[in-house]
């Protein structure tokens, strides 16, 4: 019986190139990054913006926010219910307007609240570019999921102990490699940490200092999807 090996030849080289199509977990966060930042701006990242929280039964809270990380500069002003409290550090400087005789006992210190402020604004407004900060280890696993209808590319992100404990994942578009959502457990979210944390959802984009970020980030329970509020930049 004669037969020809060329058509299975033909479909194996056909194959290969489909195979190479599944990126790295590295190549999607270099991809993303390069939507986001194509610049390479954020390591200069020097602006001033508006941010309103919108939560349930409660007043809006508008921030004033500047973060400077060349001169190692950040402050927020916030206003909820005619009442405007400050934070600014400065070079590992605290200044604040919340005083320590109306500070909450037993709760973080008015510098304490300054600094997670400042990380908690700096962190979420710098991704995905903080993804690659020193501390924070990239699982080389790439999931393709469906996630409220749509479908991504998840990458899973952990902490170095010194830095933090949550686990974290990214939900980028398949196409774009834009930033969609991201979500966290407090801990191993197959195990104790299941029924904990939250999932963000992002919508829209505003370009500040020629970085495309997120303008809407809604916020959700894990547990039982419950809404918990709404941050959006406002100016």
């Amino acid at each position: 019986m004669k037969f020809s090996i060329l058509p299975l030849v033909f479909v194996l080289l056909n194959l290969k190139p489909i195979f190479a199509q599944q990126p790295t977990a590295s190549e999607v966060l270099e991809k993303a990054i390069a939507y986001h930042d194509p610049n390479g701006n954020w390591a200069n990242f020097n602006q001033t913006f508006q941010v309103t929280m919108t939560t349930p039964n409660n007043a809006d809270r508008v921030s004033d926010i500047t973060i400077n990380l060349p001169e190692e500069y950040f402050s927020l002003t916030a206003t909820r219910d005619r009442l405007e409290t400050t934070f600014t550090i400065d070079k590992g400087t605290c200044t604040t307007s919340i005083t320590d005789s109306i500070a909450q006992k037993g709760a973080r210190t008015p510098c304490e609240t300054a600094a997670l402020y400042k990380n908690y604004y700096t962190y979420l407004y710098g991704l995905p570019m903080k993804l690659k900060d020193p501390g924070a280890n990239l699982s080389p696993k790439v999931e393709k999921v469906r996630f409220k209808g749509n479908d991504y590319l998840k990458l899973k992100v952990t902490y170095d102990e010194t830095v933090g404990s949550d686990v974290w994942f990214f939900y980028f578009n398949p196409t774009t490699y834009a930033m969609e959502v991201y979500q966290f457990f407090k801990g191993d979210p197959n195990g104790k940490g299941r029924d904990t944390g939250e999932y963000i959802l992002l919508s829209e984009e505003t370009t500040v200092q020629d970085i495309k970020i997120p303008k809407i980030r809604e916020w959700y329970y894990n547990k039982d999807d419950k809404y918990l509020g709404t941050d959006t930049i406002t100016n």
